[in-house]
């Protein structure tokens, strides 16, 4: 969930993407031009600085800030000229259940001759996902599972031959081969798979039975410092409602610092560095540690009904035929204070930005009339509790995903000034490159791959809960070689918010900005939108991409649409 531009101060090769595969070149795709849209720089400010007030509280999911924050869309939406998208309604209702935990015990870690203790929040972090009132990990038996990962269409079980019921396991973060420079391996190398992510490695741990889990932080395959790891994982965290036949669930998820857990494993006669060394090779065997883990702590639970927010501007010739524009409205409400006793995370650039950039564009493209598909604005609920309004939406969609074309979706406007390049996350996966191209040419602008395919991007906001349904996303980034200054102003910027204001209480609206980058980024999707709705083509995934059997399998069982 966080940006590609964020890490451009990492300075990592740009040598490592430099091979992504091209999008399949199809000649015969109706890509039309568009002319620039009628984009008011007006309307970004206002409701950008209106979403981020402290009247707003950060728009935590079910809080009185929701309420304030759909009554704004709802209200935009309509003076844009768009009608409601579910069925005379302007909302789609997202069941959800909140569950905050508190009065934290510190985890321990015994064993023979071994007695640890760590504070929570300084040293490790942990939510349970279980409805229970109470949550108590008790003396369980610690297993070190290097990355966590059963993938037997890649020959890889790092749970092979170790039973982990009721244990907690160990795990490290991203994937085996994320210090590759390329992208060959068997994990696409340098390109983080979401085996690499946290998500997955909570899912499979409880598949495997671990009651467990603490997942060893370390900033440059996180991908982010130990800040963001406390401040998003305190506090209430939201969750979908879960059915009568929901998987499994762990007792507990959580993470450690990277030197507690060498610590842990020092304890156990064991070192993190060699561990970590030998996890990297298929055939890794589990390590049990002889240690138990223990924590307890209480939960206050809530369910509610979160909203996602839908507006459409009708096709004029074929309106059951969807282009779809989406941005999360959420933030995380309330967080852990600044040293001035702010305790808002406010989310002016994440995502108080994209928000606004969904009633702008809405503004631009009803001012220019209708096209002849259907164009959907969504903005959804949840995205930092886990994409959980886009995962919603995508599993009970409003609109067929086989009649939805494709999309774009945008995740946080970083104020940089305007820029040579735009950065693509997840470069030559989807047909919807070429309408990319098209747009970049038009606006004399460039490409530039995805400086950090380790962090993960294309799995961690919201378009890929359609993309993994079959609906070809983009999904660009604003870019790194600013007009000023050129790469390293660029990634000086984003240092400076990744340091200083990304999910904390100063990412804060700031009179000052320039949006001349913001709204140059804007105009490209608006030609994006504007000539997927115009256009009569269907974009798929390439042949051989992840996501192209599931698009193929739902056309072909549609009497409609793609």
């Amino acid at each position: 969930m966080i940006r590609t531009a964020l890490l451009a101060a990492a300075a990592l090769s740009l040598s490592a993407c430099g091979d992504a595969p091209a999008s399949e070149t199809d000649t015969s795709l109706d890509i039309p031009e568009v002319a620039e849209g009628d984009i008011s720089e007006d309307t970004m400010k206002d409701v950008t600085r209106i979403l981020s007030s402290d009247e707003f509280e950060g728009r935590m999911p079910g809080s009185a800030g929701e309420e304030k924050t759909v009554a704004l869309l709802t209200e935009r939406f309509e003076a844009a000229g768009l009608e409601p998208g579910n069925n005379g309604s302007w909302v789609q209702d997202v069941p959800l259940v909140e569950i905050t935990g508190r009065d934290f015990a510190p985890l321990t870690i015994k064993g023979d001759g071994v007695d640890l203790s760590y504070d929570f929040g300084e040293d490790w972090v942990g939510v349970t996902y279980r409805e229970d009132a109470a949550t108590t990990l008790a003396n369980s038996e610690m297993v070190f599972v290097g990355y966590g990962i059963n993938a037997p269409e890649r020959g890889w079980n790092d749970y092979e031959g170790v039973d982990v019921k009721g244990k907690t396991v160990v795990v490290l973060v991203n994937d085996p081969d994320y210090e590759t420079q390329g992208l060959e391996g068997p994990f696409n190398g340098r390109a983080m798979t979401y085996y690499g992510r946290w998500s997955y490695k909570y899912e499979e741990a409880a598949r495997q039975g671990a009651a467990g889990v603490l997942i060893v932080h370390d900033t440059e395959p996180a991908s982010y410092g130990w800040n963001v790891v406390e401040s998003s994982w305190s506090g209430p965290q939201a969750y979908a409602q879960r059915g009568e036949d929901a998987p499994p669930l762990t007792t507990m998820n959580g993470w450690v610092q990277k030197e507690v857990a060498r610590e842990i494993l020092k304890a156990a006669g064991q070192d993190l560095d060699a561990l970590s060394a030998a996890a990297k090779k298929k055939g890794f065997e589990a390590v049990p540690l002889g240690l138990s883990a223990s924590t307890e702590f209480e939960n206050d639970i809530r369910t509610f009904a979160s909203k996602n927010v839908i507006g459409i501007l009708p096709g004029s010739e074929r309106p059951d035929e969807y282009v779809i524009h989406t941005a999360h409205w959420d933030h995380l409400g309330r967080c852990t204070a600044a040293p001035d006793g702010d305790d808002i995370c406010n989310g002016a650039v994440d995502n108080a930005t994209g928000t606004a950039a969904l009633v702008a564009l809405a503004e631009a493209h009803a001012k220019a009339g209708a096209p002849k598909r259907t164009l959907v604005f969504l903005a959804v609920t949840a995205e930092e509790s886990g994409l959980l309004g886009a995962h919603y939406y995508a599993e009970n969609p409003v609109f067929p995903l086989s009649q939805t074309v494709g999309g774009i979706n945008m995740d946080a406007f970083l104020i940089a000034g305007p820029s040579k390049d735009v950065v693509v996350v997840g470069p030559g996966k989807s047909q919807l490159d070429q309408f990319l191209d098209s747009a970049l040419t038009a606006d004399g602008r460039t490409a530039t791959p995805n400086p950090n395919p380790e962090a993960g991007y294309y799995y961690r906001s919201d378009h890929f809960a359609f993309a993994k349904r079959g609906v070809p996303m983009l999904y660009v980034d604003g870019g790194e070689d600013l007009v000023e200054g050129g790469k390293e102003a660029g990634a000086a910027v984003a240092a400076d918010y990744r340091e200083n204001r990304y999910h904390g209480p100063k990412d804060e609206y700031d009179e000052n900005w320039d949006w001349s980058g913001v709204m140059a980024d804007l105009q490209l999707f608006y030609r994006i939108g504007r000539s997927l709705a115009e256009s009569g083509s269907w974009p798929n995934w390439v042949e051989g991409d992840e996501f192209r059997g599931i698009r193929d399998e739902d056309c072909a069982a549609s009497e409609s649409g793609c």
